[in-house]
């Protein structure tokens, strides 16, 4: 190879480096500034193709869409001095590429940190004026959207982002409080359980004496209606007996006898000792007759 074709290769190549690095291209979901010996030529680069002069500018981009800080969880104390953890995480996005790139020089990780600062100090602000219960259920729509605009308008001035959105993941006592807490409770708990058990136990005698109360009564309902069952029927056998004896005396007198007779000659280990004169022998001995 002649030195001609040489020198025309190589200047091919630089030249080919040269148009290579004279353009660049920005997407749709990128931000982006135009930089020349380091200075801000062009603040906010349109998504397209673009040309450049090599060596002299640079191009800085940044993610344009939208992102999360996930913030650790930090203890803040409510309006009566009452101690939280709160975990909360910020959406957020780059809207002025310039201011954002000369705060943070274009690094995430950089955005993230001061971003995290001045979403701390938001919510200890807004936690200070609110009380427990408004922290956790009366007002939390209107704390995070407290939030979410303070900490918008913090950071378009300094960061050049725009937050979207701010939300409250968790908020919980902290674990110190925790042991105190489930005290409590549990002697409210036994406390309203002796409550119970005491009702309980009145409504228990209540009823218990109640029921003896019943019993008795039927008790002695039922021992009033035997003994008027039993009145009327001695009554009707006594009737019954006096108008047997009415109509033969002599036979039921010897009836009764009979009767006297095998009763007391039921069992054969029985001794009696009697006067064989005496009226209990009285048909026996008009019999011998």
């Amino acid at each position: 190879m002649s030195n001609k074709s040489l020198i025309a290769l190589i200047v091919g190549v630089v030249l080919a480096i040269v148009a290579w690095n004279s353009f660049y291209i920005v997407a749709q979901t990128e931000r982006a500034v135009l930089l020349q010996f380091g200075r801000i030529v062009e603040p906010d680069v349109q998504p397209g193709l673009h040309v450049k002069i090599p060596y002299v500018n640079q191009v800085r981009k940044f993610d344009g869409r939208l992102l999360t800080l996930d913030s650790s969880s930090s203890r803040f104390l409510t309006l009566e001095k009452k101690a939280l953890m709160v975990d909360a995480f910020a959406k957020w996005r780059v809207l002025d590429a310039e201011a954002y790139y000369t705060a943070t020089s274009g690094i995430k990780q950089i955005a993230d940190e001061r971003l995290a600062r001045r979403l701390e100090a938001s919510l200890r602000d807004q936690f200070g004026k609110r009380t427990l219960h408004e922290s956790v259920s009366g007002e939390r729509d209107a704390l995070m959207a407290d939030v979410t605009a303070s900490l918008n308008r913090a950071a378009q001035s300094e960061l050049g982002i725009e937050v979207v959105d701010v939300r409250v993941k968790a908020i919980d006592l902290p674990k110190e409080v925790n042991r105190s807490v489930f005290d409590r409770m549990s002697s409210e708990r036994e406390r309203e359980a002796r409550e119970h058990r005491a009702k309980g136990k009145e409504l228990a005698e209540g009823i218990r004496a109640d029921a003896d109360r019943q019993r008795r009564v039927l008790l002695a309902e039922a021992y009033r209606q035997a003994e008027e069952l039993r009145g009327e029927g001695d009554a009707q056998a006594a009737a019954i007996y006096a108008q047997a004896y009415g109509q033969d005396q002599e036979f039921y007198s010897f009836y009764r006898s009979l009767r006297a007779y095998r009763e007391s000659f039921a069992d054969k280990r029985d001794v009696l000792v009697l006067d064989p004169k005496s009226d209990f022998f009285r048909y026996l001995e008009k019999s011998k007759q």
